[in-house]
């Protein structure tokens, strides 16, 4: 006989049992539904990655992003990259040891691959005199590395034709021979040096916070805005170059493309990019505004053929008839200084432009230095062409460009055009793997929230 306790207690255990069933069913679900959930975030992330996310006009120019990446791509990249290969483009004389005017230089480089190195007058056979003739069985003082070696080619013997005046918009005294190096700018890539930490950011600090803040929204006049503009366009380049060729392994040796290191930097903020672009055509605008000073610049090296050869590709990128169609003015300058305040602001602005010039002298690693120095120089080139000079049709009349300012000029539109072909191409990779990482994050977190929210309900119900 059955006692009226027992059958209670057998249809309580039923009932436990019961619910112990429906939760693991409810448990199954919710976990194949995060699962599901978790593919279908990533995927909708990878489609998003895939759309052309920089349209329309560039802000403050005359060219649309579209147009840019075509021309860059078919026309003015092709041209860039073989133009400054020539003698005359690969030789910039730089002042490579001077004193930060501003504090003491503390700054370490950790990799060799960040020095220059020069040697001995008497160590430089008479052969590394002469562009284009670098011989791997004379690298004496180069430890055996091509990549560090420095060329030094006689200014008044291999150019000529060409005037020595200082550029109002930069510190440097490019008239000042006796302090000057030859580098071979080939043979001296723009890269990842290994130059981090407080004495780097401490740079990029100054010149940001003391000669070219952020502008407050509708606060600032254009021309300030240009200026920052141009500066974070040119930051957003340097480490572009450096996420493109980094260092991957040093122990083995190995260089490649760093993709998180460019998303953090530059891709996930769509105004660095923006302003990369911009910087890009500021300087195509007056690199085309000078092209009959261009044109008829002297271009001998001692080397006919490829003196020829230089000749006819600055032409070519000068007068293309793509460029002229597509984009003929891509920036315009006429815009910039109205008004009765215009020569003051003017000067007020060159004046912070040389400052951030004179803070290249502060950066603590020799090939950071170099690189630095060439592209403010040619940034500062173009300021001089758009702001120096009063006429489109009286260009070659008033102005006057050393050679250093042209080969810098050239270079700094190769690095900016070989920035803007780098977003193109590694962006989306990039941008996918970096946000598909955060979408995977935040979706699982969220997933496991509502698990564990059901689980509890489910708990207070038996």
């Amino acid at each position: 006989m059955v006692k009226k306790g027992e059958i209670g207690d057998k249809s309580e255990k039923k009932e436990k049992s019961r619910w112990g069933w429906i939760f693991g069913a409810i448990l199954v679900v919710l976990l194949a539904t995060a699962v599901a959930s978790s593919r279908n975030t990533n995927n909708q992330a990878c489609n998003c990655a895939d759309s052309q996310k920089y349209t329309g006009i560039v802000e403050d120019c005359c060219c649309d992003y579209e147009t840019v990446d075509s021309l860059n791509e078919e026309v003015l990249n092709p041209l860039l990259q073989e133009l400054v290969t020539t003698p005359f483009f690969r030789y910039f004389k730089v002042k490579l040891w001077c004193d930060c005017p501003f504090w003491p230089d503390d700054g370490m480089c950790r990799l060799r691959d960040c020095s220059v190195c020069e040697c001995e007058e008497n160590e430089f056979p008479e052969i590394f005199k002469k562009p284009g003739r670098i011989s791997s069985q004379d690298l004496v003082c180069q430890e055996g590395k091509p990549q560090a070696t420095v060329d030094r080619t006689l200014d008044r013997k291999a150019f000529r034709g060409w005037v020595e005046i200082d550029n109002p918009w930069t510190s440097d005294d490019e008239t000042d021979n006796a302090e000057m190096t030859y580098v071979n700018l080939q043979l001296n890539p723009e890269r990842y040096t290994g130059y981090t930490g407080p004495s780097a950011r401490r740079i990029w600090d100054a010149i940001y916070t003391e000669n070219c803040p952020r502008y407050p929204s509708g606060e600032f006049c254009k021309e300030k805005k240009v200026l920052y503009k141009l500066i974070s366009g040119l930051h957003s380049s340097i480490s572009i170059h450096i996420a493109a060729d980094y260092l991957l392994d040093e122990a083995a040796n190995v260089w490649g493309k760093n993709l998180q290191l460019m998303y953090d930097r530059v891709l996930q903020y769509p105004d660095r990019v923006r302003n990369l672009y911009f910087t890009y055509l500021f300087v195509l605008r007056a690199v085309t505004k000078a092209a009959d000073y261009l044109e008829q610049a002297e271009y001998d090296t001692g080397n006919p053929t490829e003196d020829l050869k230089t000749k006819s590709l600055m032409k070519q990128l000068l007068y293309n008839p793509k460029l002229q169609a597509a984009c003929p003015i891509p920036f315009d300058e006429a815009k910039l200084w109205q008004g009765q305040s215009g020569p003051e602001l003017k000067q007020q602005i060159q004046k912070q432009f040389r400052n951030i010039s004179a803070l290249m002298d502060c950066v603590g690693c020799e090939k950071c230095r170099l690189w630095g120095k060439l592209q403010v120089l040619g940034l500062g080139t173009a300021l001089k062409i758009l702001f120096s000079v009063d006429g489109q049709d009286h260009v070659d009349q008033h102005l006057q460009l050393q050679r250093n300012e042209v080969i810098a000029l050239g270079n700094l539109l190769n690095r900016l055009s070989e920035s803007v072909k780098l977003v193109r191409q590694m962006g989306p990779s990039a941008e996918k793997i970096m946000e598909g990482q955060v979408f995977s994050h935040a979706d699982q977190t969220s997933t496991w929230q509502r698990i564990w929210t059901s689980l509890s309900k489910l708990r207070q119900i038996m």
